[in-house]
């Protein structure tokens, strides 16, 4: 889909200048960014279409019964993060070494729900029905609530955050930012979630629910840890 294609590369396009603004402002600073072995790059590319692929293809294969080739952003956030654990375990880095990557991924995120938004009902992607006044009619004449633009505005309001916090060198926020973003991605991901139609996968819960659980659980554990590897520095 064209309009699709479109809002992808401006959020591409947009996440690049988000980050290359942080980084002129210095907000991150040296010590922030992760290792510059390309390894590291391979292993977050490699992981990342993989998640992004593997999980959006299955969750279209639960909902329509047949094979189709899908991709999710959840998916590749998922299996970024995987790989780059997997090769951090290997080479014996530790701590956090994403804190560049936030800022760009939630305006990339913000930017690319448009295009899913613009693209209805092909997309699969769009809410259950509503009578909400706010609600949108994708082509089939019912009214749907619009969770694409709700993740976008929840992303838009966690980057307003972010950014006037490590404007102001709030350490916390510095030294935690991508696990406070894996954290508050997976918490309002999995609460629209139940605004969509997908098939349940384990109890009320669908495929995404269920990655937004692990995306938690893993976003609470590598906050503890970092604390606990700082304060025994």
């Amino acid at each position: 889909m064209l309009i699709h294609t479109v809002f992808d590369l401006l959020a591409w396009a947009s996440a690049f200048l988000m980050g290359w603004f942080v980084s002129r402002r210095g907000w991150i600073g040296q010590t922030r960014t992760p290792t510059r072995d390309p390894g590291y790059f391979i292993a977050l590319s490699l992981g990342a279409l993989a998640g992004a692929f593997f999980f959006g293809s299955f969750n279209i294969i639960l909902a329509q019964r047949f094979w189709q080739l899908g991709h999710s952003i959840a998916g590749a956030i998922a299996g970024g993060i995987i790989a780059v654990e997997i090769y951090k375990l290997v080479r014996g880095i530790k701590g956090s070494t994403g804190a560049q990557f936030v800022a760009p991924l939630a305006t990339g995120i913000a930017v690319g729900r448009w295009g899913c938004f613009f693209a209805g009902l092909p997309d699969f992607t769009y809410g259950t029905a509503t009578t909400l006044p706010w609600a949108v009619d994708f082509g089939d004449h019912v009214h749907r609530h619009p969770v694409q633009l709700y993740e976008s505005f929840a992303m838009l309001a966690f980057l307003a955050v972010y950014l006037r916090e490590i404007a102001r060198g709030n350490e916390f926020v510095l030294r935690q930012g991508f696990y406070l973003f894996v954290g508050w991605y997976a918490l309002q991901r999995f609460a629209w979630e139940f605004l969509k139609p997908y098939p349940t996968l384990v109890g009320p819960f669908n495929l995404f629910h269920v990655i937004c659980i692990v995306l938690l659980s893993y976003s609470l554990l590598m906050m503890r840890t970092n604390h606990e590897l700082r304060a025994a520095v």
